[in-house]
């Protein structure tokens, strides 16, 4: 048996090597390192394939949910309500905008936000919702619109770590996470289930006006060189990482398949096992298992972690801190006697290696360590 990597990118590129060397040698010898062609290639390549109108490429995850929050023009100090269980670059763009933060429970079977909870925290200075679609599965979009068509609220979804994932409204008709509310946002670190060779990230919407607006912001507030029609940032996707992306694009729902398929053998494997509670589907979406993420109801969480790395298998805490319970936020934090679930998933919640090239053999032996720890 191979050595088991929690992510194993080096095997991945191996597969499609020369594809991905033949892309970044035309652009090496192009030298057109910034907004050459496969840049604007890639942007149409995306949007075609998320089935949405315009997809706005920049450097990272991060950025996208920063012009996204700033295209929307909102007063400061206006509220935002985030999931407390999510990556900090959730709030924090919140933040950087001017924005408030308002943390929200999150369901403790699907870990993405509590619809009920966050409707409770709407108050008349809320002005959007960032639900976020996390270990690649969408959170309820059919109520999290209906909740914001209620009161009036911007949608941005945090699509990182969900890219090819379709949520179903009731009528049937699937749409990619990311494309459902006002804008989307995801990014393309190299461990994403469309990941690059460094950092990217990408803004999808539908909207004219919102798109035209974050293309801006992206670009130093220009749409012309040198005439600067608002303030806005550098975020731009190297071409070098829009051409692997060209490439890595075509094979994406082979991605998504193989993960699918690994979770599907780690839940034949492991459902008998008592002491643990398997990841849970949301009924509307489905599932590209960015992360495979079990919870530790029996014994203790860091002992199996510990015994797991005693034979060889890697495993990682997302998220062992609760974004309430971060210093960089605690300033923002109103009540957090409605954020149990947060908490307890914090303490209980364990990830076992994910990937494309994940094999049978592989999860046999990881699902068997954990068997023998808990006999």
């Amino acid at each position: 048996m191979k050595p088991i990597c929690m992510v194993d990118l080096q095997t991945q590129y191996a597969s499609i090597k020369e594809e991905i060397d033949t892309a970044i040698q035309e652009v090496v010898s192009s030298a057109q390192y910034i907004k050459g062609p496969q840049v604007k290639q890639f942007e149409e390549a995306v949007a075609k394939y998320m089935g949405v109108k315009y997809a706005i490429s920049c450097a990272n995850g991060t950025d996208a949910l920063i012009i996204a929050l700033k295209s929307l023009d909102l007063p400061a100090g206006s509220e935002v309500i985030v999931p407390s269980f999510t990556f900090a670059a959730t709030a924090e763009a919140a933040i950087y905008c001017g924005l408030i933060p308002v943390f929200a429970d999150i369901d403790p079977g699907l870990f993405t936000i509590d619809i009920n909870h966050a409707e409770k925290l709407v108050t008349s200075k809320t002005k959007a919702i960032i639900p976020v679609h996390l270990f690649g599965q969408c959170a309820d979009m059919t109520r999290i619109l209906r909740l914001a068509n209620k009161h009036k609220l911007y949608v941005i979804e945090d699509a990182a770590q969900a890219m090819g994932a379709a949520h179903h409204f009731p009528c049937g008709t699937p749409h990619k996470g990311g494309t459902l509310g006002n804008i989307g946002c995801t990014s393309f670190f190299p461990s994403k289930n469309l990941g690059c060779f460094g950092d990217g990230g990408c803004i999808f919407t539908n909207d004219d006006i919102f798109a035209q607006k974050c293309r801006l912001i992206a670009n130093h507030g220009m749409a012309v060189k040198y005439e600067h029609e608002i303030p806005g940032v550098n975020s731009r996707l190297d071409t070098i990482q829009a051409a692997i992306l060209n490439v890595k694009l075509k094979y994406l729902d082979n991605y998504i398949s193989a993960r699918q398929k690994a979770a599907s053998h780690y839940n034949e494997e492991l459902k008998k096992v008592k002491g643990i509670k398997l990841p849970e589907k949301v009924k509307t979406s489905t599932h590209t298992y960015n992360q495979y993420s079990i919870i530790v109801e029996k014994g203790n969480r860091d002992e199996l972690k510990k015994y797991l790395e005693d034979k060889g298998i890697p495993t990682m805490i997302y998220y062992p801190k609760a974004l309430h319970q971060q210093k960089a936020f605690v300033q923002y934090v109103i009540d957090t006697k409605h954020l149990k679930n947060t908490e307890m998933i914090c303490g209980k919640i364990l990830s076992l290696p994910m990937h494309t090239e994940l094999d049978e053999e592989q999860i046999k032996y990881i699902a068997d360590c954990i068997i023998q720890f808990f006999k």
